[in-house]
């Protein structure tokens, strides 16, 4: 079991609230993501259900028990943090083993959960190695490894692939989407890269100052964004926000429109505009057009549609995909 609720809990450091009251609940078996922009109180979220601070109000309940004043060791949860934090004079079997050896468990019991954790991260072969003879993403296996021995009820990724080059953190996302299947463990993950969140997420909590903008699938969160933050955030490319006065604002004080929901033409077009930089990425093109009256607007086009700085093209939004927001920036 692995469910996890929030019940109105916030954090202060001094006179200084990151975290203002917030209810959050964390179905067993689930992958949350946590997701915003750095400072968004992410990471401190994490640490409180983790244990490693202190709630300044609120209450922790995991698999139903009271777990607001319980230390962390006593949580039943795993973290994994973005430093391996691994002892480079131990192999990787004594790495894994260290919080088993610590909790003085059998040795025969070590043994066998050893084997289990190496053999989902397809580590058995590198077992009687040293931290300084792995990669890096073999490195952070080892801490996955270490945390999968100690079978937690959830485990807490804080941005476990940050350190890592970019096919690395391709592959690792994998991995780590692989042995939540494998596991069907709750699993906590946080990260500041959209990207991440909505390829690995089965729910995502938005963030902004410390508060909750919106909680849903990507798919939920992509195609209705509660407001601005969440919609701007969500997707990639950016959503392109028109604050003029085009036909399509019915009212709103100001339209969204995604960048792959602009359909791209030489001949006509709703919007008239000059491209600036396109960059050309094989299967999409991205083109940055200075439109008449708008600005300027991104575009998803297919890597088919070739076009050369300062040509004009037409752009026109597929009226259904069109968000739009009142002045507070709220959805309508």
């Amino acid at each position: 079991m692995g469910s996890i609720s929030l019940n109105k809990v916030s954090k202060s450091f001094g006179d200084v609230q990151v975290i203002p009251p917030l209810d959050l609940e964390i179905n067993d078996g689930e992958f949350v993501v946590f997701v915003g922009p750095s400072g968004c109180g992410k990471s401190t979220l994490l640490r409180l259900i983790a244990g490693l601070e202190d709630l300044t109000s609120g209450a922790i309940s995991i698999d139903g028990a009271d777990a607001t004043n319980a230390a962390p060791a006593q949580r039943g949860l795993a973290m994994v943090f973005q430093s391996y934090a691994l002892y480079p004079h131990m192999t990787v079997r004594k790495n894994i083993a260290f919080p088993l050896k610590m909790a003085g468990m059998d040795p025969a019991e070590q043994d066998r959960r050893i084997a289990g954790a190496a053999k989902v991260l397809n580590l058995t072969d590198y077992l009687d190695r040293r931290p300084g003879q792995l990669s890096g993403g073999q490195r952070q296996r080892v801490a996955i490894g270490r945390a999968i021995v100690r079978e937690p009820s959830a485990f807490l990724f804080d941005e476990p692939l940050s350190n890592l080059d970019a096919a690395l953190r391709v592959n690792m996302r994998l991995e780590i989407c692989d042995l939540h299947k494998t596991l069907a463990t709750t699993m906590i993950y946080v990260t500041h890269d959209q990207v991440e969140a909505m390829t690995m997420a089965d729910k995502i909590v938005v963030l902004h100052d410390g508060y909750i903008e919106q909680v849903g699938s990507p798919l939920e969160l992509y195609e209705n964004p509660v407001n601005k933050f969440v919609a701007g955030f969500i997707g990639s490319p950016k959503m392109n926000f028109i604050a003029g006065a085009p036909a399509q604002k019915r009212g709103a004080d100001s339209i969204g429109i995604r960048p792959e929901h602009l359909t791209v033409s030489r001949d006509a077009g709703e919007w008239a505009g000059v491209v600036g930089v396109s960059e050309h990425l094989g299967s999409d093109t991205f083109l940055h057009v200075n439109v008449d009256g708008i600005g300027m607007v991104n575009v998803r086009a297919s890597g088919e549609f070739r076009v050369k700085y300062g040509e004009q093209v037409f752009l026109s939004p597929i009226e259904e995909k069109i968000h739009r927001f009142d002045a507070a920036g709220l959805s309508i």
